[in-house]
């Protein structure tokens, strides 16, 4: 795949931070080898994010992030700092960039890493104006650094010039191997069954299914079980009860859409463990424990609290559209409130969310790792409960607990809470 067909949520995040006329700009120019970005003698030139997709070695396809000056005079404290927070949620590897005139880091620089730390971002502190101040052993040489007395781990760190160009090659070796991260291999059930386990999945066929074809989580799911040397029963949900009797062996798990989740549920066997796709792709995804946190805030909806309702593709609305029709009404059956409803599809998600009372989403199967993460990490920053479709149907249908069975580590939680 050539540079320009990598989708840019695909691409290593790179996000240089820093006060004003610490040279961030003239930095991101340095290691891009193009002008990227607004560079003036100036403080603040940079007022927002600037953002660029390219190929950088040794990284290959990355997004550039020039981020404005974290001192800004111009934006209150609380702003600026979720302005940070929501820029690093989308990034891989931050690089706080200080003058190295001043000798020392200063309030706002290390605050600037106590928020990288808090967000787990690795980091590198790069010394620019090098060439201004008298020559010593950069940190890559095994001089002290002004920020290495004191700390218990200090982070790399290297002295730099944008305006010559000195260790702007180790600058970026630096960078690669901050982002060279093994990703943990997850499964989406094959971890739940052994071999040669039966597995029933439950797929309705409506006029919201996909002409054709199988919706991505249930394809993939399957595929899943395959690979685990499973065997999959696929059927529809006024099917399930006359399979699972004809079957001559119980199925280790049966997995439902959660739109028919409470006639499967009538229709499985207790002794038979349960679950849905939505709950399978919330562990998938990271947040599961987090989602079924939130999802008790729907018991304390009151009238005119607002919900928002985020979708993650931008399909043709049915009729009877889970997101905009059905979920909303069970929502007032179940708390006999009537809440706001605000609704979004595709890539709009808001980064203020102070004035909702819920986030909950669709399963996201259209929507990558770091975008899900984003829009979850924003909700926790600002303190809103996030949760997902089928989550809070199990709860609105009182069979949550049972489709949890198969992990044991929530239920314990559930059961301690």
């Amino acid at each position: 795949m050539g540079m320009n067909d990598t989708p840019g949520a695909n691409r290593v995040h790179i996000g240089f931070f820093g006060r004003r006329n610490a040279g961030k700009s003239s930095l991101v120019n340095a290691v891009t080898g193009q002008e990227m970005a607004v560079v003036s003698p100036v403080k603040g030139t940079t007022t927002d994010s600037v953002s660029k997709a390219m190929e950088l070695l040794p990284l290959g396809p990355v997004l550039i992030i020039d981020t404005p000056g974290f001192d800004d005079r111009g934006t209150l404290g609380e702003l600026r700092v979720n302005r940070a927070k929501r820029t690093l949620n989308k990034t891989d590897v931050a690089v706080l960039v200080v003058d190295a005139q001043e000798g020392a880091l200063d309030q706002a620089d290390r605050e600037l890493i106590s928020i990288f730390r808090a967000k787990n971002v690795p980091y590198i502190i790069a010394w620019n104006k090098s060439d201004l101040i008298e020559k010593r052993a950069s940190p890559a040489e095994g001089g002290d650094s002004p920020a290495a007395s004191g700390e218990a781990a200090s982070p790399p760190e290297l002295y730099v010039s944008a305006k010559t160009g000195g260790n702007i090659p180790e600058l970026k070796e630096r960078i690669a191997v901050l982002a060279k991260t093994e990703e943990p291999k997850l499964q989406i059930v094959g971890d739940l069954i052994h071999p040669g386990d039966f597995v029933v999945l439950v797929i309705p066929i409506d006029k919201a299914a996909p002409k054709g074809r199988l919706i991505l989580p249930q394809q993939q799911t399957l595929r899943d079980v395959l690979e685990a040397d499973g065997t999959a029963v696929v059927v529809k949900e006024f099917e399930l009860r006359e399979t699972l009797e004809q079957l001559g062996k119980k199925p280790a798990l049966v997995i439902t859409d959660s739109q028919v989740f409470a006639k499967v549920s009538a229709d499985t066997p207790r002794d038979i463990p349960l679950t849905s796709f939505s709950i399978l792709f919330a562990r998938l995804k990271g947040f599961l424990l987090p989602a079924v946190r939130g999802v008790r805030v729907i018991d304390t909806i009151e009238d005119g609290d607002r919900i928002l309702i985020c979708e993650g593709c931008t399909h043709h609305r049915q009729c009877d559209d889970i997101g905009t029709v059905k979920l909303p009404r069970w929502i007032r059956q179940h708390t006999g409130k009537n809440p706001q409803f605000v609704f979004t599809s595709g890539g709009d998600f808001p980064p203020d969310l102070s004035s909702y009372k819920l986030v909950l989403h669709c399963g996201a199967c259209m929507l990558n790792e770091r975008e899900m993460k984003y829009r979850r990490d924003c909700a926790a920053d600002q303190g809103i409960p996030f949760t997902n479709y089928g989550i809070t149907i199990a709860h609105i249908q009182g069979i949550l607990r049972r489709s949890l069975q198969v992990f044991p580590p929530i239920c314990a939680e559930l059961e301690e809470s």
